[in-house]
Protein backbone atom coordinates (compact mmCIF):
# COMPACT_ATOMS: atom_id res chain seq x y z
CA UNK A 1 0.00 0.00 0.00
CA UNK A 2 2.83 2.48 0.71
CA UNK A 3 6.29 1.60 -1.30
CA UNK A 4 8.66 4.40 0.17
CA UNK A 5 12.42 4.65 -1.90
CA UNK A 6 15.13 7.37 -1.23
CA UNK A 7 16.94 7.55 1.46
CA UNK A 8 21.23 6.87 1.55
CA UNK A 9 23.99 7.88 3.41
CA UNK A 10 25.53 11.47 3.30
CA UNK A 11 27.66 13.94 5.04
CA UNK A 12 26.11 16.83 7.34
CA UNK A 13 24.59 19.60 5.58
CA UNK A 14 23.33 17.02 2.56
CA UNK A 15 20.57 16.90 1.22
CA UNK A 16 17.89 13.72 0.70
CA UNK A 17 14.49 13.08 -0.91
CA UNK A 18 12.58 10.53 0.02
CA UNK A 19 9.29 9.12 -1.74
CA UNK A 20 6.46 7.61 -0.78
CA UNK A 21 3.71 5.50 -3.64
CA UNK A 22 0.61 4.95 -2.26
CA UNK A 23 -2.27 3.25 -3.57
CA UNK A 24 -4.97 5.10 -5.01
CA UNK A 25 -7.57 4.82 -2.18
CA UNK A 26 -4.48 5.79 0.38
CA UNK A 27 -3.49 8.50 -0.90
CA UNK A 28 -7.20 10.11 -1.65
CA UNK A 29 -8.84 9.50 1.41
CA UNK A 30 -5.96 9.34 4.38
CA UNK A 31 -3.31 11.57 6.05
CA UNK A 32 0.02 10.66 4.94
CA UNK A 33 3.28 11.63 6.81
CA UNK A 34 6.68 10.64 7.81
CA UNK A 35 7.75 8.91 11.05
CA UNK A 36 11.03 8.22 12.00
CA UNK A 37 12.64 5.67 14.68
CA UNK A 38 16.25 5.82 16.01
CA UNK A 39 18.00 3.21 17.80
CA UNK A 40 17.19 3.36 21.19
CA UNK A 41 15.02 6.52 20.60
CA UNK A 42 11.54 7.31 20.53
CA UNK A 43 9.13 7.01 17.43
CA UNK A 44 9.00 10.64 16.28
CA UNK A 45 6.52 12.07 13.60
CA UNK A 46 8.54 14.18 11.29
CA UNK A 47 5.96 15.96 8.66
CA UNK A 48 2.67 15.45 7.95
CA UNK A 49 -0.14 16.39 5.71
CA UNK A 50 -4.11 15.95 6.51
CA UNK A 51 -6.93 14.80 4.08
CA UNK A 52 -7.72 18.69 4.05
CA UNK A 53 -3.92 19.66 3.34
CA UNK A 54 -2.52 21.04 6.05
CA UNK A 55 0.99 20.43 6.49
CA UNK A 56 2.71 20.26 10.33
CA UNK A 57 6.23 19.96 10.83
CA UNK A 58 8.48 18.12 14.26
CA UNK A 59 10.17 21.28 15.70
CA UNK A 60 13.48 19.30 15.02
CA UNK A 61 13.36 19.63 11.44
CA UNK A 62 11.12 23.49 10.50
CA UNK A 63 13.26 25.26 8.30
CA UNK A 64 15.08 22.30 7.08
CA UNK A 65 12.52 19.61 5.71
CA UNK A 66 9.77 19.78 3.17
CA UNK A 67 6.38 17.63 2.66
CA UNK A 68 4.67 17.69 -0.74
CA UNK A 69 2.39 15.66 -3.05
CA UNK A 70 2.37 14.53 -6.70
CA UNK A 71 -1.50 13.57 -6.75
CA UNK A 72 -0.83 12.53 -10.30
CA UNK A 73 2.05 10.02 -9.10
CA UNK A 74 -0.24 9.08 -6.05
CA UNK A 75 3.16 10.30 -4.47
CA UNK A 76 4.65 11.97 -0.97
CA UNK A 77 7.92 13.33 -0.90
CA UNK A 78 10.42 14.46 2.04
CA UNK A 79 12.89 16.77 0.98
CA UNK A 80 15.68 17.00 3.70
CA UNK A 81 18.16 19.97 3.91
CA UNK A 82 20.50 20.52 5.81
CA UNK A 83 20.97 17.20 7.56
CA UNK A 84 22.32 16.54 10.53
CA UNK A 85 23.94 13.45 12.20
CA UNK A 86 20.77 13.53 15.06
CA UNK A 87 18.60 12.93 11.54
CA UNK A 88 19.69 9.93 11.05
CA UNK A 89 17.05 7.20 11.37
CA UNK A 90 14.61 4.40 9.72
CA UNK A 91 12.33 6.76 7.84
CA UNK A 92 9.12 5.46 7.46
CA UNK A 93 6.05 6.69 5.37
CA UNK A 94 2.45 6.66 7.01
CA UNK A 95 -1.11 6.60 7.00
CA UNK A 96 -4.10 6.97 8.69
CA UNK A 97 -7.68 8.64 8.53
CA UNK A 98 -7.11 9.66 12.15
CA UNK A 99 -5.09 12.94 12.34
CA UNK A 100 -4.20 11.59 16.22
CA UNK A 101 -3.46 8.40 15.53
CA UNK A 102 -0.96 9.30 13.07
CA UNK A 103 0.11 12.46 14.48
CA UNK A 104 0.19 12.19 18.06
CA UNK A 105 -0.10 8.65 19.28
CA UNK A 106 2.08 7.66 15.84
CA UNK A 107 -0.06 4.45 15.39
CA UNK A 108 -0.86 4.84 12.11
CA UNK A 109 -3.04 2.09 10.17
CA UNK A 110 -0.84 1.72 7.19
CA UNK A 111 3.14 1.71 7.51
CA UNK A 112 5.75 1.46 4.58
CA UNK A 113 9.09 -0.37 4.85
CA UNK A 114 10.66 1.87 6.04
CA UNK A 115 14.21 3.60 4.31
CA UNK A 116 17.57 4.29 6.46
CA UNK A 117 18.62 7.49 6.17
CA UNK A 118 22.17 7.89 7.86
CA UNK A 119 24.10 11.43 8.31
CA UNK A 120 27.76 11.40 9.07
CA UNK A 121 29.75 14.15 10.73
Amino acid sequence: QLVESGGGSVQAGGSLRLSCVASENIYRRYSMGWIRQAPGKKREGVALIDSDGNIDYADSVKGRFSISQDNAKNTLYLQMDSLKPEDTAMYYCAADRAYTDLWIRLTPDYWGQGTQVTVSS
